[in-house]
């Protein structure tokens, strides 16, 4: 259930009925020729997808993420990782106040992986409130479906060409880019990763076919339910 499709007495009643809720959160970044808000759009619509069934409210997308990498790229949005925190923070203890005390954040963006401190504070703080953080797009499944396809699997390339990814006037070129050494980019700043990587993605196949995707998508929103039935 979107929360964007109920008022306030529906969700006062859901969280009387059921404690749990969903709160995806993605990124603003570059994803080559893809849209700035990739990670967005997947961890929110598979969290939909997921939690429909269970009739368990999703929040909004919270959009931006910690992205450091590609703030040479216009469009980016980096957040520190203490604003990330709090913001996090800010809106679990909204939640809980409106009831909910089994919160899991579905992620779709690996620079998110610092709300995990968060998370552990929080656990100490209030025994009876169990949130989990469920990275969709690496869960154990879901990455080997992708794997099986093509290990070349990562940013901008295939593996995040979805049908709801692309951009009309913007195609993916035919065929493949290098892979870069991936390495190398933990030890450059903003502005010469944006040198090695050119276009922005990190190199692979470009767009696999809708059925090929489609595997990997169920096997993602199986992955993201299973998720949001427990063990909590």
């Amino acid at each position: 259930m979107r929360v964007a499709d109920m008022n306030w007495q529906d969700i006062e009643t859901a969280a009387e009925s059921d404690p749990r809720c969903c709160l995806p959160i993605g990124s603003v970044e570059q994803h080559a020729f893809l849209s700035v808000c990739t990670d967005t759009i997947l961890a929110e619509r598979v969290a939909i997808e997921a939690a429909a069934p269970l009739n368990i409210p999703v929040f909004p997308v919270m959009p931006f993420g910690i992205t450091p990498n590609f703030t040479a790229y216009p469009g980016t949005i980096n957040l520190r990782v203490s604003t990330l925190i709090a913001v996090i923070r800010d809106i679990i203890n909204s939640l809980k106040n409106a009831g909910f005390t089994k919160i899991c954040i579905v992620s779709g963006h690996g620079g998110n992986k610092p709300i995990k401190s968060l998370l552990a504070d929080l656990s100490e703080e209030s025994p009876d409130l169990k949130v989990k953080l469920h990275e969709w797009f690496c869960g154990p499944k879901t990455f080997a479906t992708a794997m099986d396809i093509d290990p070349t699997a990562s940013h901008g390339n295939w593996f995040e060409n979805f049908a709801w990814t692309r951009l009309d006037h913007a195609p993916s070129p035919k065929g493949s880019k290098p892979m870069v050494d991936r390495a190398k980019i933990s030890k450059l700043n903003a502005e010469k990763i944006k040198m090695l990587l050119v276009d922005g993605s990190y190199g692979g196949e470009w767009q696999k076919s809708d059925l090929l995707m489609e595997e990997i998508w169920k096997v993602g929103i199986k992955e993201t339910r299973e998720a949001l039935q427990g063990p909590w």
